[in-house]
């Protein structure tokens, strides 16, 4: 399964992507991350990824301020280098890199073109979901076994 298959399921299921520009307030991203319920933000400028913001960004920065956000912007609390992946990168190894560094989102990128965003909760759901479709074949197959084989008189 490659990473191009999560964009799929989301793109059906109306996954929205949201930008932010790193001029912007830091308080609007927070106001915009509360009300749609979004654990990030991807930073873009003139078309271009820039850096992701996630809630753990925000609450370093709150660290920082003294626990307010004050006149900070985006740009001084996102990720600069955030984590990224293609379409075609493995989910095995999309797991990987996200237990790596901790990351909960990782932004997914072809020839410079953001093409969307998958979080942590996207990747395990698929795992989970191919393993039960795994089980639901072997569990067929099983079922259908010819009788009078070896294998089922316990020969």
């Amino acid at each position: 399964m490659k990473v191009s298959d999560i964009l799929r399921v989301k793109g059906q299921s109306g996954g929205t992507l949201l930008t932010i520009d790193p001029m912007e307030p830091l308080v609007l991203a927070v106001n915009i991350m509360a009300e749609k319920d979004m654990g990030s933000l991807l930073v873009m400028e003139h078309g271009s990824l820039l850096g992701l913001l996630t809630f753990r960004e925000v609450i370093q920065a709150l660290s920082r301020n003294q626990g307010a956000l004050g006149d900070l912007t985006v740009r001084s609390a996102m990720d600069p280098k955030p984590l990224t992946c293609t379409p075609d990168t493995l989910i095995d190894e999309v797991r990987r890199m996200m237990l790596g560094t901790h990351s909960r989102y990782m932004p997914v990128v072809s020839d410079g073109e953001l093409q969307g965003v998958i979080s942590f909760y996207d990747v395990a759901k698929s795992v989970v979901d191919s393993q039960n479709f795994e089980n639901q074949m072997l569990k067929a197959y099983i079922k259908d076994w010819p009788s009078g084989s070896p294998e089922t008189d316990g020969k």
